[in-house]
């Protein structure tokens, strides 16, 4: 397998690697001379978080954005000229270079990585080496493990160039194992080096990923790899580069389990409390968490085990940070203005992304009649006062919209009866928070981490690989819920509920195999497209015939294929064939 780096390389902040020095200098940071201390690795690795959270600011263009409007649990939405919204639920384009943004961004931080990796070893204080290289590999196990389920075969580049040549030539596509060997390399070694310190207590500071983010991630990739391609163990890459062993699952069971027994993560105690919806100012206006325990602020909530930070100091320019475009998009679309969110209050506005399908809520209701989670993760809006079908045009509306990532609203200023008179757009924007209480951008205003593992995944992922109900059975007594024997539903239904909305549905029906299945079982459910009632209906080739056809995968951009003289081979199913025109009604 050749090893080098992608063709981006000398947009990297340091000199790729010493044979390009033939001088040493004295006034610059050069890998001759950098990282060496604490402060020089951490400002090293931050160069590879930086790219962490760069793709919200396209967040449209995301592996996360995808798997949650292609997953059968929510459609497309957004108004009459958002198809790039519809297309992902439906498994076609408009744009065959959509994901160029997400592939740059993410082979930029590979690249960055790469260049940590190789130079880390200079850093004198062990425990904080040991703590960055951790940390590192976990990042780009996690770029890796987002490429690979989201386009397949992509280039693996694990190595800074060693010379011009190698710089400028493109890599080929890997076969998958292999990218899965490396992934599997990278979290094995990040789990051996890095400190067993409790999540709160990390020697890098908070905010930093863990051995127990490590562990979780292992777990994520074990059950996708195994159960998409039908294998019985991840492989392993070796130090020679070529595949030399594997990680079976009691391996990774171990893993799961001592990031259970030792981390210190734990669940929160009512599940309301985990979404912002509970923060202490919007609750005091919103009975529905009147008696929920406050918002878990982010860096504080034991269940984060893997979170992408967000700023809240956020502008246009994006040169210091990203807000959570997430809540904006996935926000409702314009019903009447200030007055109507009033009455959807905390609920804020945004673009409409995301309808949820009515199936699942009455799935749900039929397979868990007392699940107090389903009105803690959905909103009917169809049960509010003048709530306005099609406004804005929205498509496929259901009335039914996701409370977990969404722009959440907060009273600024009250009438003489106590009746709400202004809102900020996010409460977050409110002295009780980051804001000042004046500026207030609907935009930008979005300052909440996006969670990426929660701890309730962990022990949802080791009861599946153990095949026992343990660790589902603490999922349902914190929601209130009856314990349950293990069984194959049971966990498939548990992981829907609790984990609805977070961006696992979509792995999770392709691993299960039940992608084709689920996906048109959305068909027939009652939409909305620009306020006229229909059904949800077939699009192009439909729902089957486009897994069928792609498997999931995503197109490559063009592009990248264009630039790579053919080196790259793009995806099946992504012919002209597959192009959305829009809605026929």
């Amino acid at each position: 397998m050749k090893k080098v780096l992608y063709i981006a390389a000398s947009a990297l902040l340091f000199t790729s690697c010493e044979s390009f020095l033939d001088t040493e200098s004295y006034t610059k940071k050069t890998t001759g001379n950098y990282p060496v201390t604490e402060k020089d690795a951490i400002q090293l690795v931050t160069g590879v978080y930086a790219t962490l959270n760069k793709p919200i600011a396209n967040c449209q263009n995301t592996y996360f954005y995808l798997s949650e409007l292609a997953s059968d649990d929510r459609f497309g939405g957004g108004g009459e000229n958002d198809k790039d919204m519809q297309v992902m639920d439906h498994l076609l384009y408009t744009n065959i270079n959509r994901f160029q943004s997400f592939w740059t961004d993410r082979y930029s931080g590979i690249n960055r990585a790469n260049m940590a990796i190789a130079n880390l070893d200079k850093v004198a204080n062990e425990t904080m080496r040991n703590q960055m290289m951790g940390e590192t590999l976990t990042l780009r196990a996690f770029f890796y493990n987002e490429l690979v389920e989201m386009f397949g075969s992509v280039p693996l580049i694990t190595t800074v160039p060693q010379n011009v040549a190698e710089a400028q030539a493109y890599p080929a596509q890997s076969p998958v194992d292999e990218i899965y060997a490396s992934i599997a390399a990278d979290l094995k070694k990040a789990i051996e080096i890095m400190p067993n310190k409790k999540w709160n207590e990390t020697v890098s500071g908070a905010g930093h990923l863990t051995k127990w983010t490590a562990e979780a991630l292992l777990g994520r990739v074990f059950l996708f790899y195994t159960g998409f391609y039908g294998k019985e163990s991840l492989p392993l890459m070796g130090e020679d580069g070529t595949i030399s062993g594997s990680i079976g699952k009691d391996e990774v069971a171990a893993a799961l389990k001592d990031c259970i027994d030792n981390s210190g993560h734990s669940l929160v105690s009512d599940y309301r409390s985990l979404w912002p919806y509970s923060n202490k100012l919007s609750k005091k206006d919103y009975p529905y968490v009147k008696n929920a325990p406050d918002w878990v602020k982010d860096g504080e909530n034991p269940e984060q085990v893997f979170a992408i930070k967000c700023s809240h100091l956020a502008d246009w320019s994006t040169t210091i940070g990203y807000s959570n475009q997430y809540m904006l998009h996935f926000a409702i679309r314009s019903h009447g203005g200030a007055d109507q969110y009033k009455k959807l209050f905390p609920f804020g506005q945004g673009w409409g992304a995301g309808p949820v399908s009515p199936k699942l809520w009455k799935e749900w209701q039929a397979a868990e009649p007392n699940d107090p989670r389903r009105e803690a993760s959905i909103l009917d809006g169809s049960k509010t006062e003048g709530y306005i079908y099609g406004a804005d045009k929205q498509m496929e509306e259901t009335g039914l919209w996701q409370k977990k990532i969404v722009a959440t609203t907060g009273a600024k200023e009250y009438n003489a009866d106590g009746t709400i008179k202004t809102l900020f757009n996010s409460f977050t924007s409110s002295t009780d928070y980051y804001g000042d209480g004046a500026d207030d951008d609907f935009q930008l205003g979005h300052e909440i981490d996006l969670n990426v593992i929660r701890f309730a995944d962990v022990l949802l992922m080791h009861s599946e690989i153990t095949k026992t109900a343990d660790g589902m059975n603490r999922v349902r007594a914190r929601a209130g819920l009856p314990a349950v024997t293990y069984s194959e539903t049971a966990l498939r239904n548990e992981r829907r509920w609790e984990l609805a909305f977070e961006g696992t549905r979509w792995a999770d029906i392709r691993r299960w195999g039940i992608a084709e299945q689920a996906l048109s079982n959305q068909l027939g459910s009652d939409i909305w497209n620009r306020g006229v009632a229909t059904v949800m209906k077939n699009q192009g080739a439909g729902y089957a015939a486009r897994y069928a056809a792609t498997k999931g995968f995503m197109p490559i951009p063009q592009s990248e294929i264009d630039l790579s003289n053919g080196v790259l081979k793009q995806n099946a199913g992504w012919d002209a064939s597959a192009v959305f025109v829009s809605w026929n009604e």
